[in-house]
């Protein structure tokens, strides 16, 4: 599959759509007080830096990297699009965001995420590339509904 993983400026309209089945999907799956993911105007706050993956005119993924400070990064809005999944795009989506956080010279990246079947498929990925849990960071609070994982860069 020839993937290309280019910065979004969230405009376009497959790429809004993309964001609002995320947001529809984690809201399924999580209490409300538990969805973390962002919407899109937060998604352009400064400080985090969105992608969008396309697949010739197709958009197949999407992702995003928040900076907490000088040497942490923030996974964020990690979601592929329903015709792409099994596909690779995700795990081609985390090693971007994963080597834009090493050219930032970032010495951890972090996400939160939830738990339960539905984030299963994610988790395996995030486990395959190293991530462990952890304890929670920024405002998040670990139990049943949310938990937090991490990765040494350096």
């Amino acid at each position: 599959m020839n993937l290309r993983i280019v910065e979004d400026d969230l405009s376009g309209e497959a790429i809004r759509a993309l964001v609002a089945l995320h947001l529809d999907g984690m809201h399924a799956h999580s209490p409300a007080c538990k969805v973390h993911a962002l919407p899109v105007e937060k998604l352009r706050q400064p400080g985090v830096t969105f992608f969008s993956a396309w697949a010739g005119d197709a958009l197949a993924g999407m992702g995003a990297i928040k900076a907490l400070d000088d040497t942490h990064g923030e996974l964020k809005s990690m979601r592929v699009a329903p015709d792409w999944l099994g596909k690779g795009v995700g795990e081609a989506m985390l090693l971007h965001l994963l080597g834009v956080a090493r050219a930032r010279g970032y010495a951890q990246v972090s996400l939160e995420t939830g738990s339960g079947p539905a984030f299963e498929p994610a988790l395996r990925l995030y486990r395959k590339h190293g991530f462990a849990p952890c304890a929670a960071f920024a405002d998040y609070v670990l139990d049943e509904f949310s938990q937090c994982l991490t990765l040494r860069l350096r």
